[in-house]
């Protein structure tokens, strides 16, 4: 052992259909602030919801399917993992001005710390990390 010890938390629900992607983004800022980044890192929990809600969005309208809606804090990382039941794995798409969707890939990257997007035997989970700013940063 090397002395540290790990603590991680984790919280999953899932959202069919018929869900409205409010219901994904209240159960997520609920979670944060039991986390305390509501008050610690407000920005970044804005960040996160705004996560949330386009994975959510995508599983959706683009794959037709209850989103499996996971978030696990390790102390290092929020991982935010949205699963559904499309094999077809999100890439940069150049919208155009007036299109209304087309922006999610380049809303990851400006938001997420690090994301990826992974098949599975039964569609794709796309898991985005946030890190909260250090303490003293503001």
């Amino acid at each position: 052992m090397d002395g540290r010890s790990l603590r991680a938390v984790g919280w999953a629900r899932s959202l069919p259909l018929d869900s409205q992607v409010k219901t994904a983004r209240d159960w997520a800022r609920a979670h944060l602030a039991e986390l305390g980044w509501t008050r610690s890192a407000p920005e970044t929990v804005d960040d996160v919801l705004l996560v949330v809600s386009e994975l959510v969005t995508n599983a959706h309208v683009h794959a037709h399917s209850t989103a499996q809606l996971v978030m696990s804090w390790d102390n290092d990382c929020l991982h935010i993992a949205v699963h559904d039941t499309s094999p077809v794995l999100p890439g940069p798409r150049n919208p155009g001005v007036l299109q209304p969707g087309g922006r999610g890939v380049l809303l990851m990257d400006a938001l997420a710390d690090h994301w990826e997007a992974r098949p599975c035997p039964h569609g794709k989970t796309v898991v985005a990390c946030f890190r909260p700013p250090a303490q003293g940063d503001a």
